[in-house]
């Protein structure tokens, strides 16, 4: 059981404190508003503290010298910043500012999680976008998981009938050396494939490797592609552009209309790239002149989460092709999922996830299954003083069907290969079976 700050009651906070309470960590939330954390009180067994974040005082009473963790999530980026860096200063264990602003991701003038000393800055946006975009660009994966500062990732995709890997060896495949084929599926058997395997149609493959390079691993998978590749997106708020960013290094074309029309002058002026039309697509007539049972995907990402469900159903059953909608409100996801949105995404439960993450300090934490009882995903480390510690990836003896993916050495994460070599402070991503923890931390922390 950890001790848990979390600063701000809010969408975020309050989803935070549920989650990391059910997981039996005593969790105290902060915030200046009565009404919010009565409305926590009733729901959470939860210690409440009224005051603000931004204040020694507050944070003192809530015994930061002494918590595992603090996490900033008000809705205001810069109470944010400055909650954390006081809480770290004050003591508290490791520290996590939730932000929603590009100019603090941005590291590239300023570095704000290394000059106030926060260890994690989170945007519920941002990484909600990243799941939006990795579905747009690959429509051929069927899952994506993020390892390592999103560095890494893990695709699985179906063999489709036309992919020119069908027959082929996996030594004569060319993927990328920073890619490894992991596990495949093939008719519900799992099973760690080796040099000599070949693939057959209709095989469920997952990969895992440097995100960069999946641009070049798809097509040997999932070689069919839309000849459009232009993207309706509703609404103009800070979802549309992170979006739009990720989708502009993409080459997607992209039209995001908005009905309030102050709001969409204002956005055409800050991001002339865009193409803004001060309209409602959930108008039949709208969406039909449009054209958008076109585009390669409709994306509802309003404030209003009553109209990001309206605009994607209604754009379902009109015929666009694919169908988001961001939600605020979880409990609205199983509706969604029933009624056929291709994929309703909350930022609180993708923040919350990341949260878990970030809780677990064990030094082999398993981050994600990639087969039923036949391999997993760990992160291992800081790497101490196992007996594989300073040697060559070569000359250690990993568990079988086991395999580094990743290392991560001060800011910089590459995929290494047989001559790289582990030394200490290291942090791995290991591919490997469901059991190999014990192995693991004899070889990377234990003497």
């Amino acid at each position: 059981m950890k001790k848990i700050i979390i600063c701000g009651a809010g969408e975020v906070g309050k989803h935070a404190a549920e989650v990391l309470s059910c997981e039996g960590h005593a969790v105290s939330v902060i915030d200046v508003a009565a009404a919010r954390l009565a409305l926590v009180e009733e729901s959470l067994d939860v210690r409440s503290i009224r005051g603000s974040s931004c204040h020694p005082e507050t944070l003192k009473e809530a015994s930061v010298a002494s918590a595992d963790l603090l996490i900033a999530a008000t809705n205001h980026d810069e109470f944010n910043l400055l909650s954390a860096a006081l809480g770290k200063r004050m003591g508290a264990g490791r520290v996590v500012a939730r932000i929603h602003h590009r100019t603090y991701i941005d590291s590239t003038l300023m570095d704000y999680g290394k000059e106030f000393s926060i260890d994690h800055l989170i945007c519920p946006e941002q990484l909600t976008s990243q799941a939006i975009t990795g579905k747009l660009e690959d429509p051929g994966v069927m899952a994506i998981e993020r390892f390592a500062q999103n560095k890494i990732e893990m695709h699985r995709y179906t063999v489709d009938t036309v992919s020119k890997a069908i027959g082929t060896k996996l030594s004569e495949l060319k993927l990328p050396s920073e890619v490894r084929l992991a596990v495949v599926n093939r008719d519900g058997h799992y099973f760690t494939p080796g040099g000599e395997t070949t693939l057959l149609a209709d095989d469920v493959v997952t990969l895992i490797g440097e995100s960069k390079h999946f641009t070049l691993v798809r097509h040997l998978f999932s070689p069919r592609k839309s000849s459009n590749n232009s993207v309706a997106i509703m609404g103009a708020t800070s979802m549309t552009e992170w979006l739009s960013e990720d989708l502009k290094r993409r080459d997607f074309a992209i039209r995001v209309f908005e009905k309030n029309r102050a709001r969409a002058i204002d956005f055409s002026e800050r991001f002339p790239h865009l193409t803004v039309l001060d309209s409602d697509p959930t108008d039949p007539i709208e969406f039909k002149e449009e054209h958008l049972d076109e585009a390669t995907a409709f994306i509802a990402v309003s404030d209003d989460d009553e109209h990001n469900i309206l605009g994607a159903l209604q754009a379902k059953q009109l015929g666009a092709r694919l169908t988001a909608a961001v939600i605020h409100m979880p409990t609205y996801l199983p509706l969604l999922e029933n009624l056929g949105v291709d994929w309703p995404l909350s930022p609180r439960i993708v923040a919350a996830k990341e949260l878990l993450k970030l809780v677990d300090d064990s030094s082999v934490r398993r981050l994600a299954n990639l087969a039923p009882n036949v391999a997993d995903v760990y992160e291992v480390g800081p790497v101490r003083e196992g007996e594989a510690v300073d040697k060559l990836l070569k000359d250690i003896f990993l568990p079988k069907g086991s395999f580094v993916a990743a290392i991560q050495r001060g800011g910089e994460v590459h995929v290494p290969g047989a001559n790289n070599n582990i030394i200490r402070n290291d942090i791995l991503v290991v591919i490997g079976p469901t059991d190999v923890e014990p192995e693991l931390r004899r070889l990377f922390i234990q003497q």
